[in-house]
């Protein structure tokens, strides 16, 4: 670097650094994740955070797929391409970075699937990355906590992934949180009774997947102004959505199936219907009143993968989800040549970080963390060394650090760091007097 350059040390836009009480909330935060779903059967692997461009292209991750971070080709293969009149853009690229999980796992299956056990129950932590306009809450790098169960047809495999994930939530301090559930063929049905055709019905389910957040005239707005989706399908669905809302705002968020069968007529001969009830059922006897869920007919999920029941868990007092996921059983399939059932649940793990530090919740640790002061023109290293070895030994954290002139300051500074005690190192290695570092 020359010696007038000017660089920022901020990170990229979109990208954070982590401080150590960050980094320690987060770390008890996965440890807390992984140790619930491993005592449900599931399995930690991992995959690379580079995939082939054309199969993130093709993986169905709805909107996502115009936020890719595409890698370029590097050397001769990039200049040849340069070099060619009126080249394909979509030559330049040969790999990207995943912008989530699910894509990346179902590569993994289709190549390591005889090597696997059947079903597999997947665990997966890790970054991803999408090309966002960063604003709060919304990065360009961010941790995902997955779940997935890969060759169960059954609704078993929804039960255990909202039972897995909320016996997780409950772990890490969240209650009275509401698991909502809805299913693609009811949607693909409601979309099809209002008169849309295959063709626009993604366009519908992006729209109406934005009616929390822009409420319902903006969606019917969104949807007259595209051409591609016709009026009358348009205001017959918007008019079935008032119907549900004001219903809903009556009873106060509670209807019957039968209430909403007789709104959603499309809904009483579903095949999904029975399939629901019995995961409602089943999620909710096992609740223990911890937490809550329901059939939620409006919820969509992004992603253009999911082929059967979906879900989000909510938490009160915040927007947005804390978890979600589906199930996506032609997924598979499209990498393999065979399909095999899937689902899976995912953590909104920044989410739930970030209400955690709302609420200033700090992990308790099992051991004490102790701050072994010493002076280096005073007390013999080897000694030192020692000391901090044998408070290890007793299975403490224990961190060296050199005494400073003004002690006060000092110690407070360490209770910031998170130490619960001292230990000044007298160069006698009988005498490792502990003192609590919260009455200084």
């Amino acid at each position: 670097m020359s010696s007038g350059a000017s660089v920022s040390v901020a990170p990229p836009r979109g990208m954070r650094d982590f401080l150590p009480q960050q980094v320690a909330l987060r770390d008890w935060a996965i440890e807390t994740i992984q140790a619930t779903y491993k005592r449900y059967g599931f399995s930690r692997i991992e995959t690379p955070v580079l995939e082939h461009i054309q199969l993130l292209r093709g993986g169905e991750g709805g909107e996502n797929l115009q936020l890719i971070y595409e890698v370029l080709k590097r050397g001769e293969k990039l200049d040849k391409i340069l070099e060619t009149p009126d080249f394909n853009r979509d030559e330049l690229s040969d790999l990207g970075l995943r912008f989530d999980l699910t894509v990346p796992l179902v590569r993994y299956y289709s190549a390591n699937q005889s090597n696997l056990p059947n079903p597999l129950k997947s665990l997966q932590i890790g970054s991803v990355f999408r090309a966002e306009s960063p604003q709060k809450g919304r990065f360009r790098q961010f941790t995902q906590c997955d779940i997935d169960i890969i060759g169960v047809k059954s609704e078993l495999a929804e039960m255990e992934l909202i039972s897995a994930s909320s016996e997780a939530l409950l772990a890490l301090g969240f209650e009275n949180f509401t698991i909502l559930i809805n299913d693609r063929r009811f949607l693909s049905g409601l979309a099809e009774h209002c008169g849309f055709d295959q063709e626009t019905m993604p366009l519908v389910f992006i729209a109406l997947d934005k009616l929390e957040k822009i409420g319902l005239d903006n969606v019917r707005k969104e949807l007259l102004d595209d051409s591609r989706t016709k009026t009358e399908p348009t205001l017959k669905l918007c008019s079935i959505l008032q119907v549900y809302l004001d219903r809903m705002q009556e009873k106060s968020g509670k209807l019957s199936f039968d209430e909403l069968t007789e709104i959603f007529p499309s809904l009483a001969g579903s095949d999904c219907l029975p399939s629901l009830k019995k995961i409602i059922a089943a999620v909710e006897k096992n609740s223990n009143s911890r937490f809550q869920i329901k059939f939620e007919p409006t919820l969509v999920r992004g992603m253009g993968y999911y082929t059967g029941a979906i879900f989000e868990a909510k938490y009160p007092g915040y927007s947005g989800s804390i978890a979600g996921g589906g199930r996506y059983d032609k997924m598979v399939g499209k990498f393999s040549g065979r399909d095999v059932p899937a689902c899976g649940f995912s953590i909104g793990f920044e989410r739930v970080i970030d209400i955690l530090t709302d609420k200033g919740f700090e992990p308790q640790s099992a051991f004490q963390k102790i701050a072994l002061v010493v002076d280096p023109d005073r007390d013999d290293p080897a000694l030192i060394l020692e000391a901090a070895a044998r408070l290890r030994t007793d299975g403490h954290i224990v961190s060296i650090q050199v005494r400073k002139k003004d002690m006060k300051k000092q110690l407070d500074a360490l209770v910031l760091q998170g130490y619960t005690q001292y230990c000044p190192f007298k160069g006698d290695l009988d005498d490792l007097e502990l003192r609590a570092l919260a009455a200084k």
